[in-house]
């Protein structure tokens, strides 16, 4: 892979192809999507380099006192190898950057292959094509925001933080001093916040883009302009706060702060100015000196940083990696807008060039960012594609009596598979893995299982057994169903089969490579009784049909896990599988694009090849008293009418309805383990057809996307 690097000894600026580094637990791997120039911090590390080495030592006291020290403890000739040998190796450069999730390492629960994060840190978010990122340093982003201005996270919690040091108050006045990236950001989270806000930059453009982006007013330092507007403001008291953004080496922000400060007010020095406080200027007016540092609570703490040792939120609310994900949400949401400050897009292929146009003043900007190869694109159109669906190498052999594994044992294998299984004489049910050792020995005590283990890879490598049912929270789907088709075995996965585009295709890669396509989702209401007489009844189509869906899904519990939404996927995209295949059936059709819209409750709209429709009313405002799931297909001047698996009726040239007294709600759970089961001991193929089984995965993935961008998603499964 490639990664920007700088030689600090002779300034040589590189684009160096060095080795991808290991997924270590504790962390993901990140492929970049786009990077962030600190036009600040990094192009100051870059023009030092440029220096002279008594150039380096002028602008570095801080570090000439650190060799003075060495010298006096291990003297001349050991000080001056250890500082060369220092100075003459390769650097890395960049701290803030967005890019998608390749690989996630032990101990991570919080993100999953394909997810789309913000990382921080100038250890483990480097200009380069490939990022190893410890927890607390990365943050998902929302759906719908731009990975360019996700790229924005590590400096936008710089700028928060310093915010959050000044502590504003509604209708306070503050003034920032130094209008580059960080000055940028704190003009607006300070607006956001109910501050209003003067500027001070000697760059007009800075001060320009700073009123549009909701400061009042800017000028060049010492100008009228600023004067009077804090004269106006404050009734001639001063500011409230003022937050130090600028750089170099004159003392002026610091004079200017005291000047326009208010008696006791407070000065945030967030950027890298020189400091030498005028004593009677500050004195006088006791004025509140504050320090910001960096990110937030965590910075430089090994614990926090590599560890992953979290604060506690009751005593610190606001850490680096929340500071990210706070600034993340409001530019999601648009309270805080990036776009602006964006003058330059280079291909990473140019950063040398673009580095030293930057230094040599040829190129200026206030934001630069790098683009990789591997852009998340933002289309017109979306596309979510399956790689070709395999064809399977070897046919599966009849085996009689079928020997299961679990994989889970929660309430819904408990009360609505299990019990089913343990009646039948044709199913063995050998062993079940569960992570609780008491939930283990639960399920063995009722069901009959011949052995409850906590350890998966036991199960997972018992020869004995046939089929694996996977019912675990939907996190760990994909990924156990892709090592049990690579076992050899054929698998029963609960929905959803995968949360991600990334994670479908991993099992088709299973599949190719194992030849083993012995798959099943638990699309159960395709086998439901009372649905199949109503599509008999219904007959076959000749034209295209519209098919509408009213899914009255309820209000969750606070403490339910489905409203894990980070690790756990959406609602929807836990349980709109269950619809969007029954659709499918009915129609007998793979849908070809998805619409979706909406916040809270949710309008799925479905494309199918012959021009039929669908649309799914995903609903949790509704009353508890209705019932939860009514369809209507209309098409060849026929409609059917289904009623929450009690009722249904088809309306033709002869009426059909279902008996008036249902015999309850049958929803096709014990029908879809007798076609799995049947399947496996005969050796015949799977109930539902694999490429079935992908797209309906790919479309209730492309609801989300489609919420997230407001345009239609095309869905494209090769045969």
């Amino acid at each position: 892979m490639k990664q920007v690097v700088q030689n600090y000894k002779s300034g040589e600026l590189a684009l160096l192809d060095v080795e991808t580094p290991a997924c270590k637990p504790g962390g993901v791997l990140v492929r970049t999507a786009f990077s962030l120039i600190s036009t600040g911090t990094e192009l100051m590390k870059v023009s030092e380099a440029s220096m002279s080495m008594v150039g380096k030592a002028r602008s570095r006291p801080d570090q000439v006192a650190k060799v003075m020290q060495s010298v006096a403890t291990n003297g001349v000739a050991a000080t001056y190898r250890k500082v060369m040998n220092k100075l003459d190796s390769y650097t890395p450069l960049g701290y803030s950057l967005a890019g998608v999730v390749e690989e996630v390492g032990a101990g991570i629960d919080d993100v999953a292959v394909g997810d789309l994060v913000a990382c921080a840190g100038n250890e483990h978010a480097l200009h380069s094509e490939l990022n190893w990122v410890p927890k607390n340093l990365y943050a998902k982003v929302p759906a719908g925001l731009d990975p360019r201005h996700a790229a924005f996270g590590t400096v936008g919690s710089i700028a928060m933080q310093g915010v959050r040091r000044g502590e504003p108050q509604l209708g306070e006045i503050a003034l920032v001093i130094g209008l580059g990236l960080i000055g940028q950001l704190v003009v607006q989270l300070l607006t956001a916040s109910g501050v209003r806000v003067l500027g001070v930059d000697p760059d007009p453009g800075r001060c320009e883009l700073a009123e549009k982006l909701g400061a009042l007013v800017c000028g060049a330092p010492g100008s009228d302009l600023v004067d009077a507007a804090v004269d106006e403001l404050t009734g001639g008291y001063g500011v409230d706060q003022v937050y130090l953004a600028a750089g170099g080496s004159t003392n002026e922000p610091v004079e200017l702060a005291a000047r326009l400060s208010r008696d006791r007010g407070r000065v945030i020095d967030i950027g890298k100015c020189r400091l030498d406080l005028p004593w009677n200027a500050y004195y006088e007016k006791e004025l509140d000196v504050r320090f910001s540092r960096s990110y937030g609570p965590g910075r430089y703490d090994p614990s926090y940083e590599l560890e992953g040792r979290d604060y506690p939120i009751g005593y610190v609310r606001w850490t680096e990696r929340r500071n990210i994900e706070c600034f993340l949400d409001l530019a999601a949401r648009g309270r805080v807008d990036v776009g602006p400050l964006i003058s330059h897009v280079a291909d990473f292929s140019t950063a040398v060039e673009t580095y030293q146009r930057l230094n040599g003043g040829e190129l200026k900007a206030v934001a630069v960012l790098f683009r990789y190869p591997s852009e998340v694109a933002n289309t017109v159109e979306p596309v979510l594609a399956a790689q070709p669906i395999p064809a399977p190498a070897r046919t599966a052999r009849p085996i009689g009596r079928v020997r299961v594994g679990f994989i889970g044992a929660g309430n819904y294998a408990s009360s609505m598979l299990l019990p089913h299984l343990a009646e039948r004489d044709d199913v063995e049910l050998t062993r079940v893995a569960t992570t609780s050792s008491l939930s283990g020995a639960n399920a063995q005590r009722k069901f009959g299982f011949a052995e409850a283990t906590t350890d998966v890879d036991r199960l997972l490598d018992d020869d004995s057994i046939d089929a694996i049912f996977v019912v675990t929270r939907h996190s760990s789907h994909a990924e156990l169903t892709r090592r049990a088709l690579l076992a050899g075995k054929a698998v029963f996965v609960e929905k959803p089969l995968a949360l991600t585009e990334a994670e479908v295709g991993k099992i088709l890669a299973a599949i190719e490579e194992s030849g083993n396509d012995r798959l099943q989702v638990g699309f159960n209401r395709r086998f439901a009784p009372l649905l199949n007489e109503a599509k008999t009844q219904f007959g076959k189509r000749v034209g295209p049909a519209s098919v509408r869906y009213l899914v009255n899904a309820g209000r969750l519990e606070s403490g339910s896990w489905y409203n894990q939404a980070d690790s756990e996927g959406t609602r929807f995209a836990g349980e709109g599988g269950h619809f969007i295949d029954t659709i499918s059936w009915l129609l007998d059709e793979d849908p070809i694009a998805v619409y979706a819209c909406g916040t809270g409750d949710q309008q799925v709209f479905l494309r199918y090849p012959d021009g039929s429709t669908a649309t799914i009313s995903y609903v949790t405002s509704g009353s508890t008293g209705f019932q939860k799931e009514t369809i209507d297909l209309l098409g060849d001047g026929k409609v059917l009418k289904f009623d929450d698996f009690l009722r249904a009726a088809v309306y033709s040239r002869k009426k059909w309805t279902s008996p008036r007294i249902p015999k309850g709600r049958d929803k096709g759970q014990q029908a879809e383990l007798d076609a799995f089961i049947e399947a496996v001991a005969s050796g015949a193929e799977m109930p539902v057809p694999l490429d079935t089984l992908v797209s309906t995965t790919l479309a209730t993935l492309a609801a989300q996307t489609s919420l997230a961008t407001g345009v239609p998603v095309r869905i494209e499964v090769p045969s």
